[in-house]
């Protein structure tokens, strides 16, 4: 169908909608009446208020829109008041010591508002300006903290587990050329790629096994490898799953330690996998979602001494840099390697515009479209630096062995580990029940009774198929008083059910 005139504007008082120099009061309006929607929420004294299945199937309900009825801002965010804010999970309360969530830094918060209201896309040059050397700078930052060589670089991604599928692919693609002048990024697959083997322990993230899938590999492509009593890669089992691979007919390509595993917080042994990944010439991928930014600390300054010998590192600043969601990069030691994800649109950043001195991140990039998250971190460090940060970090690693000392002490508990980085798993133990069946049944019933509650949030594991509790620390204002009063709540809910059954 073609128009024969303009189509009906809509009706001019809506324009006030669209941001611009004319709608910015506006916008300030709006932001007033969220910052007190935000006041409230950091009132509450509560995780969560707790839930019931009638309220969560009437929330389901309430989450419906209609794009034919439509509310003023200020009912719209009553709204969302009323379904979101008021029943979601508070990640700065002490009392929720479940997952990788930290508390937020304000730099972080202020440098949020700043890039979501200008809408800044990084991905090309005439879209970002000096945006791009902002994002440039965080990465030259944290490469010098990891000791990376000046040929390194770096992108912001979308998180670890993006993080984890460049590296994987890096890894795959530079062995398929480097060993057998295969150009998978032109030509695709070839049987050699088929007997490409990863090995990683079994504590390692999920995303290794998720992306060898993802990259046509298959779950199969990655070879677990034991663990020792730390919960550690067991160097001596590398080394006969690798040849064990080979006499299969399979190639050993790439391994990935972890730097903090997400249960245990452990730290592979790096000194060794990487000589027996230079021996056996492999990628070696460095995990560091968890654990990465403890190398600003002095605590554990010593587990990346040996980070100049990866050739790929995940760092998550959402989880210990105390960015908001989501906040990632992936980090190469060698900045040639890029060119296994690089692709010039003539729209978008053709060859032919490719001014070092007005660099495009796409080239490094599998996202198209990218979000200006290095702001909030550049703005993080420049306004609390490395050693506000490190000391922020060894305060929760500091709650975690406090944790374990009060463990280790009470017979109603039994710990899985000695906590390196900020984790503690752990189980209660009901005083003359020996079945580990009704310890698991207990212990999923303390964990599920404390949140439904809205007394305390804990995340829950498995070690050797029995099932542990798991305090995940990330909170620097959390005391030593209130972690030792939710070990009291666990115990009661222990005896409660004892007592109950």
């Amino acid at each position: 169908m073609i128009l024969d005139e303009i189509p009906a504007l809509v009706d001019p008082s809506l324009k006030e909608q669209l941001l611009d120099g004319e709608s910015v009061k506006e916008l300030q309006k709006y932001s007033l009446l969220v910052n007190q929607v935000i006041e409230d929420f950091f009132k509450q004294s509560k995780f969560y208020k707790g839930d019931n299945i009638d309220e969560i199937n009437n929330h389901r309900i309430l989450a419906k829109i209609d794009g034919e009825n439509t509310l003023p801002f200020e009912k719209a965010l009553d709204y969302v008041n009323d379904l979101y804010v008021k029943n979601t999970i508070a990640f700065h309360n002490p009392n929720y010591v479940a997952h990788l969530n930290c508390p937020v830094a304000l730099p972080a918060i202020a440098a949020e508002a700043l890039t979501n209201t200008i809408n800044t896309a990084i991905e090309t040059w005439d879209q970002s300006t000096a945006a791009t050397f902002i994002e440039q700078e965080v990465i030259r930052w944290i490469c010098n903290e990891f000791s990376f060589p000046s040929t390194s670089d770096g992108v912001f991604t979308s998180g670890g587990t993006q993080s984890n599928f460049m590296g994987l692919l890096m890894a795959r693609d530079n062995y398929a050329f480097e060993h057998y002048g295969i150009n998978i990024k032109k030509n695709g697959w070839s049987e050699e790629v088929s007997k490409f083997r990863i090995f990683c322990t079994d504590k390692s993230h999920f995303s290794i096994k998720k992306n060898a899938a993802l990259l046509g590999m298959g779950y199969n492509a990655v070879i677990p490898v034991k663990t020792d009593s730390e919960m550690k890669m067991d160097v001596n089992e590398l080394v006969l799953a690798i040849e064990k691979e080979k006499q299969k007919g399979n190639i050993p390509i790439a391994v990935v330690a972890t730097l903090g595993t997400t249960d245990f917080g452990s730290f592979d042994p790096l000194e060794t996998i990487s000589k027996i990944a230079k021996e056996h010439k492999m990628w070696l991928h460095a995990d560091g979602a968890y654990g990465g930014c403890f190398v600003l600390t002095d605590t554990h300054k010593h587990y990346f001494e040996h980070i100049p010998s990866v050739d790929s590192i995940t760092i998550d600043f959402h989880k210990t840099l105390f960015q908001p969601v989501c906040c990632s990069a992936v980090l190469i030691k060698d900045k040639q390697h890029f060119k296994y994800v690089s692709h010039y649109a003539d729209y978008l950043n053709p060859i032919e515009d490719k001014d070092p001195e007005r660099p495009n991140l796409i080239e490094k990039s599998i996202q198209t479209t990218k979000r200006f998250d290095a702001l909030k971190v550049w703005l993080t460090v420049k306004t609390l630096g490395n050693k506000t940060i490190a000391q922020y970090l060894e305060k929760v690693h500091f709650l975690a062995k406090e944790v374990y000392k009060i463990i280790a002490n009470d017979d109603r508990f039994e710990a899985a580990h000695k906590p390196e980085l900020s984790t503690m798993v752990f189980r209660y133990k009901a005083i003359g029940v020996t079945e580990d069946r009704i310890h698991d049944t207990i212990n999923m019933y303390i964990k599920s009774s404390l949140f439904k509650g809205g007394k305390a949030s804990v995340a829950s594991t498995k070690v050797d198929g029995k099932i542990f509790l798991k305090f995940t620390l990330l909170n620097p204002k959390n005391t030593i008083e209130n972690l030792s009063n939710i070990l009291d709540m666990i115990k009661q809910k222990g005896e409660q059910y004892k007592r109950s059954n």
